[in-house]
């Protein structure tokens, strides 16, 4: 019985210090690409892309225009997020419906030029890749604020 219980807290031990290790994981990898420039992101996006769906020349130096886009517009947010926190104003201020719908716009603009980019077979696997990428999103737990 003591042998059981001493396994049983060996496992739980174990567990706990696995966890702790993929969000260290997790947490240097965010800080590497915020360290990065917005062509550099956009490099690694790409080649990613090139990669997963085997992308043509013409086609990555498209995928690699709308990369620098998207990237550029998030270094910007990650700008004004840290800027705003050092602020006070930044504690009350939710996300409007107009930034949301901005956000969305921006989307489904980035979704158009995929599509017109990438071919049938290709688009297709990029999608099942976001459909999986927003899941992992969603099962993240949020951070404490």
């Amino acid at each position: 019985m003591k042998k059981l219980i001493l396994i049983a807290i060996a496992f739980v031990t174990l567990q706990a210090v696995a966890q702790d290790t993929k969000k260290e994981h997790r947490n240097g990898k965010k800080e590497m690409m915020k360290a990065l420039s917005a062509e550099e992101m956009a490099t690694i996006m790409t080649k990613k892309l090139t990669l997963a769906l085997d992308l043509t020349k013409e086609q990555q130096v498209e995928v690699q225009e709308l990369m620098l886009i998207q990237a550029t517009d998030r270094k910007q947010k990650i700008d004004e997020r840290a800027k705003m926190k050092t602020s006070k104003e930044a504690k009350t201020k939710s996300p409007s419906a107009e930034d949301i719908n901005k956000r969305l716009d921006k989307k489904i603009e980035a979704k158009q030029k995929m599509k017109s980019i990438l071919t049938d077979e290709q688009y297709k696997k990029w999608e099942r890749m976001q459909e999986k990428r927003e899941k992992q999103e969603k099962q993240k737990p949020k951070m404490k604020r």
